[in-house]
């Protein structure tokens, strides 16, 4: 294994691909085969994106990458619809439910405007990633960030020399409210003494706000800063590979590991599985087994978890936060998933290393 190349849970059966291109095409009739699955070469799926679009190096470009994955398996029809804002969601979701079978609507800030869509076209299906819809005919799947970030705070609590950690966030709705409660957390349970300052930039689209940002942190005093903030989070890369400090400043990521836009600067990945969300949907609608209702992906189910570069976590560490892990999984250890539980929070005594088992399991 490369050293560049991050231990991961492997998601599919195959490795995702690069990600598909947007664009126009007929609706094509849809038809079924054997057992209630489509006619896979008839069916269209459409997803519609958050106003951070393709590209953003994160949640749109997971969920992307799913999709494409699961059209060359499968051989539907993918396409992309960006929004530019969001008084695009209602048309763009109009349009996916208009022309395909599947509507899937990446991020919570979609919501609403899946909502009322899905009720609108009662016959088609919808797949909501990050949030709960209440439509009948919608599917929403949501992850526990919180329980990854912890592992992910006590591996940078241990970490830091400084005792002095940043979050760059971008809006605080739920989903980045339980990645900053986890890592708090997560910190406070292996290293009292850090402090985690925490800003956010109100924003999931703009790079520029999350370098200056970062800088700030850096500037400050903190050694590791954990973006929450999609595209914005990747100016949280620009800032540490500007101050060039390498083996003395890092970053964590969210979602989906960005090292490359920093090389050798990204310390761990807390991973969350939209890639597999958006690919098993998919797979479910070609096979006639798409069922509505929500769906949680955490870290026993395998649909999130934490990622480490080799050679960049010392092992002892790493197998500290596998200790953890196997008492989130176990049911031992509820990390907090919101501020009244960031608050009740009692860091419990810390567990038995697990030096027998990576984080994570190594990608085929």
């Amino acid at each position: 294994m490369s050293e560049n190349r991050p231990v991961a849970v492997k998601l599919t059966r195959r490795r995702l691909t690069a990600l598909s291109l947007a664009g126009a095409a007929a609706v094509l009739p849809l038809t079924r085969g054997s057992g209630g699955a489509l006619a896979q070469s008839d069916v269209v799926i459409t997803m519609v994106t958050d106003t951070a679009g393709l590209g953003d190096q994160s949640f749109n470009d997971l969920a992307n990458k799913g999709g494409t994955d699961a059209a060359k398996e499968f051989g539907f029809t993918w396409k992309v619809i960006e929004s530019a804002d969001a008084a695009q969601y209602v048309p763009n979701l109009t349009a996916g439910a208009e022309q395909g079978v599947l509507t899937v609507g990446v991020g919570a800030l979609i919501t609403d405007a899946i909502t009322d869509v899905a009720n609108q076209y009662p016959d088609k299906k919808f797949l909501l990633i990050d949030d709960n819809s209440p439509a009948q005919n919608a599917r929403s799947v949501t992850f526990k960030e919180n329980e990854m970030a912890f592992l992910a705070g006590v591996i940078a609590g241990k970490f830091t020399k400084t005792n002095k950690l940043g979050i760059v966030g971008g809006q605080r709705i739920p989903p980045v409210i339980r990645y900053e409660v986890g890592f708090r957390a997560g910190v406070q349970s292996a290293n009292p003494a850090a402090v985690v300052s925490v800003a956010y930039t109100e924003t999931f689209g703009d790079p520029n706000k999350g370098k200056e940002t970062a800088l700030a942190e850096f500037e400050q005093g903190a050694d590791i800063v954990f973006p929450i903030a999609g595209l914005t989070g990747t100016g949280c890369y620009a800032a540490v590979k500007e101050r060039n400090k390498p083996g003395q400043e890092w970053i964590v990521s969210a979602d989906v590991s960005q090292d490359h836009l920093a090389p050798g600067f990204e310390l761990c990945n807390t991973r969350k599985g939209v890639d597999l969300a958006v690919y098993t949907g998919c797979k479910d609608v070609v096979q006639g087994a798409f069922t509505p209702g929500p769906v949680i992906y955490d870290l026993k189910s395998g649909g999130i978890g934490l990622e480490s570069i080799p050679g960049r976590v010392p092992d002892d560490i790493l197998a500290l936060a596998r200790g953890y892990e196997k008492m989130i999984i176990d049911g031992t250890l509820v990390p907090p998933s919101d501020d009244d539980t960031l608050k009740a929070f009692t860091p419990p005594p810390e567990p038995a290393p697990i030096e027998a088992s990576p984080v994570a399991s190594p990608t085929a």
